[in-house]
């Protein structure tokens, strides 16, 4: 392989610096561990809360919470693996030095924003995260474009899509129409799911064969194309709104069976004793469980919306946790199963998606205590996760070589 790096170039550069991972991998962990403690004392123990009523009424709660959890931690995440990612697929030098310490500084400036506890302009967070989300996709863009690599070609557009669904996000902000915002987190989770499809179904079999020493389970097509055109009608259909309880049920169903069928050719029983790839598998079939029960209860608002969150946790942020301690350590040139002990953070958050999506629904009358234990969980992982990787990913790799 071609070295893309200039060593002279890459010895200056402060390690942080160096590729994406590294310093979105970082800040989206440090933003998950602080945002749901100060969700929680905000809306249950507002005496206590940090913020003035000013920042309040100009940046409501019910907004911010999903918001920030979507477009702020996930999108960390997100972005700092497939600038990552991209790198190897590609061969072309991505984001690297001061262009992803300014692209770092735009994320992390929308977040600030909406957090003084004064008065700014909407506008202002949202020129920040246009900035941050359209130099990710234009540089996916640039790498994939530049070697014809039309395989991959789904990610920056996908980007692009979810730069389009922010700004608009931030118009719902403006107008306090927090109807249409509500479909606009219901259709980003959806984002999100098929994101974890298209990228799980690439590397959650192959992690597992190469681990476990078993021939990988090649996609089927049968199963592969009719669950990404289910998962993208979900997206569509939440965006959208369109009014079809009938189609959306179906939907859910035919996503979580193929969902099941398609992970039980993984063989996750053979990952029990390895937490780098049981984490991975127990998030994955997450998916289909929130889907299927997500059906079942298709005409109940309040354990749909309970649902919304096990798919949340106990998918998205458990998936986010697993592959941030995986790549780190891989790009670090450390052994990926030699690295910190992650099992208890791996626990913490299917404890944390029990809490709050399952035992509200079936234990209504304790729901304050659900989401305090919920809460202590989620903060548990990822403070775990900061706690053991922070000088990891702030030193330089140990082999020496630049990334």
């Amino acid at each position: 392989m071609i070295n893309i790096d200039d060593p002279k170039q890459t010895e200056t550069t402060p390690a942080i610096w160096r590729l994406g991972f590294r310093p979105f991998f970082l800040g989206g962990s440090v933003v998950a561990a602080i945002y749901i403690p100060l969700w929680l004392v905000t809306w249950l123990l507002p005496q206590y809360s940090p913020f003035n009523t000013s920042f309040w009424a100009k940046v409501l709660p019910l907004w911010w919470h999903p918001h920030e959890l979507l477009f702020g931690f996930a999108m960390a995440i997100v972005a700092g693996f497939l600038l990552t990612a991209v790198q190897n697929w590609t061969n072309q030098p991505s984001l690297k030095g001061w262009p992803l310490a300014l692209t770092f500084g735009c994320w992390a400036l929308a977040r600030l924003l909406l957090l003084l506890p004064m008065q700014i302009p909407v506008l202002l967070p949202a020129l920040f995260d246009a900035l941050f989300l359209s130099t990710v996709a234009i540089t996916l863009w640039r790498c994939i474009y530049r070697v014809k690599q039309w395989r991959n070609i789904g990610f920056p557009i996908m980007i692009f899509a979810a730069l389009g669904i922010n700004l608009y996000s931030y118009y719902t902000l403006l107008q306090r129409d927090f109807i249409v915002a509500h479909q606009i987190w219901q259709a980003m989770l959806w984002w999100l799911a098929l994101l974890i499809t298209i990228v799980g179904g690439r590397v959650i079999a192959f992690f597992t064969a190469m681990r476990i020493k078993a021939t990988k389970a090649e996609p089927l097509p049968w199963i592969e194309y009719p669950l990404i055109a289910a998962m993208l009608l979900l997206v569509l259909q939440a965006l959208t709104d369109f009014d079809a309880p009938v189609l959306k049920q179906a939907l859910l169903v035919i996503a979580g069976v193929l969902h099941l069928i398609r992970f039980s050719r993984w063989l996750p029983h053979k990952t029990l004793k390895e937490p780098m790839l049981w984490s991975l598998h127990l998030a994955y079939v997450t998916l289909p469980i929130s889907l299927l029960l997500m059906s079942w209860y298709i005409d109940d608002e309040y354990a749909y919306r309970c649902l919304l969150h096990l798919f949340a946790i106990g998918c998205m942020a458990m998936l986010c946790l697993s592959m941030i301690s995986r790549v780190s350590l891989g790009h670090t040139s450390r052994n990926i199963y030699e690295g910190p002990n992650m099992r208890l953070g791996f626990i913490c958050l299917p404890l944390a998606a029990v809490f709050r999506a399952l035992m509200p629904i079936y234990f209504p009358e304790n729901t304050s205590l659900w989401l305090w234990l919920a809460a202590g969980c989620w903060f548990g992982a990822f403070a775990l996760f900061v706690w053991h990787y922070t000088p990891i990913l702030t030193r330089p790799r140990i082999d020496g070589r630049p990334g």
